[in-house]
């Protein structure tokens, strides 16, 4: 079966998993990264800051992104007071 690692760009959790998860198919892979996002999601949101990014991807055994899950805020014509 495929090794896949986990991959967080920001936060308490940011870095690359250095434990391999083997699954069945692509679509076992996308189901398990779905499942811990909504983990996550809650606490990245409540810290996420404005204009920043938080990202969650899944890498090969090459290290090479085959899923990605980005939350972005962004800030648009906001008048400086």
């Amino acid at each position: 079966m495929p090794q896949y690692f986990f991959r967080i760009s920001h936060g308490r959790y940011a870095g690359a998993s250095d434990q391999a998860m083997e699954f069945e198919s692509h679509e076992a892979a996308w189901g398990e990264m779905r499942r811990i996002c909504a983990d996550l999601l809650g606490g990245v949101a409540r810290n996420l800051k404005q204009d920043g990014e938080w990202r969650l991807e899944l890498l090969d055994a090459a290290s090479k992104p085959v899923f990605r899950v980005r939350l972005v805020a962004e800030t648009f014509g906001l008048a400086e007071p």
